[in-house]
């Protein structure tokens, strides 16, 4: 799977630009604010539909636009032309000129394996956080993944409204939270399967990974769910207990949405025991793993993209990630400095500088 082109139209800072790139190789280069991000985030963002940068969606749209086009052509067994239109009205996606009228079934069509500078503050950060990494790689692998984690919301949205309504009425009939409360479960239950599966995926490569990298054993990325081991009835006994906590606060104390993910390190939790070495390389080891899934579980090539982490990672953790990059995978790297970017990568690459921007091609001498 490799991106042949991309056409940008008010994205960010880009009135129009168009690309071609390299199958293998692809190094952006520009100070910070040139746009270089802004290129590979338009390649996510054709990908997976939003931005990896989690701000609002209408802030790509360049400033005083209505909208914004991204266009590219991925090569897979054939040639696919992919389209995204935001504007003020909604969000439209389009494959070969056909518009896709639910965007859950044009996702997992461009697979993306992204690391950032951010990832690597991923063990340190909030739940939330690590759970949007698991969503965002289990919508590449599933469209009904996406289908039930939105009916999840939406339900979860509804029970919480309910149990604001029953704080202020408490004699309202809980019969319609006693329905809500069982689709919650329903949904819950199969979300909370493809979860596991998708631990249990990255367990067969991350300890290996990780000690290609540090040589040390014991790495596992475990999985904290309050439907753990839990059978329908047992879950529906839990939101019974909790009722009287739930409609006090007005919201749902107990479900997928409290999940955690945890890195453990011979059994010690790396958030509060390990190195700022041993979470980098905790967080490289996951991401390797991401490619090992593609590659291995569905024979499938995925798009590398890693954004600014020359600046970030000692020579010795580029290296590692390095090892395990092939030709086969395209790799589109952003830096601000190419010195500091491996020969590895340099030689053979298709590299991009940014200046004032504009973008032109330079030859690696």
């Amino acid at each position: 799977m490799k991106f042949i082109n991309i056409k940008l139209t008010n994205f960010r800072n880009y009135k129009k630009l168009n690309l071609s790139f390299n199958p293998t190789k692809n190094i952006i280069i520009g100070e910070n604010g040139e746009g270089k991000t802004n290129i590979v985030e338009a390649l996510y963002v054709l990908a997976l539909s939003k931005s990896f940068r989690g701000s609002k969606e209408d802030v790509i749209i360049l400033n005083g636009e209505d909208s914004t086009c991204i266009e590219g052509t991925v090569k897979d067994n054939y040639k696919d032309k992919y389209k995204l239109v935001l504007s003020k009205e909604g969000k439209k996606v389009f494959i070969n000129d056909t518009k896709i009228d639910k965007i859950s079934d044009y996702l997992s069509k461009i697979n993306i394996v992204l690391f950032t500078s951010e990832d690597l503050k991923l063990i340190k950060d909030t739940p939330n956080t690590r759970r949007r990494l698991i969503n965002i790689e289990l919508s590449q692998y599933s469209n009904e993944y996406l289908k039930l984690l939105s009916n999840y919301n939406k339900v979860l949205k509804q029970r919480n409204a309910f149990l604001k309504m029953l704080y202020f009425n408490g004699n309202a009939s809980r019969n319609y939270l006693d329905i809500l409360t069982d689709q919650l479960i329903e949904i819950g239950l199969k979300l909370y399967n493809y979860r596991q599966d998708f631990v249990n995926n990255i367990s067969n490569y991350i300890e290996n990974n990780y000690y290609k990298i540090a040589k040390k054993h014991g790495l596992v990325l475990s999985y904290k769910s309050d439907y753990k081991n839990k059978s329908k009835e047992d879950l529906l006994n839990m939101y019974k207990k909790n009722i009287d906590k739930d409609i006090t606060q007005g919201k749902t104390n107990l479900g997928i949405h409290h999940d955690d993910f945890i890195f453990e390190l011979n059994g010690k939790n790396l958030k509060d025991y390990g190195s700022e070495g041993e979470q980098k390389n905790a967080i490289i080891s996951l991401k390797m793993a991401e490619i090992d899934i593609f590659k291995n579980d569905l024979n499938i090539m995925p798009i590398l993209i890693l954004d600014d982490l020359f600046s970030e990672l000692d020579k010795k953790k580029i290296n590692n990630i390095l090892d395990f990059i092939s030709d086969d995978i395209q790799t589109f790297v952003t830096t601000t400095d190419l010195t500091k970017v491996d020969k590895r990568l340099k030689v053979g690459s298709k590299i991009f500088k940014i200046k004032n921007g504009s973008i032109k091609e330079v030859n690696y001498e």
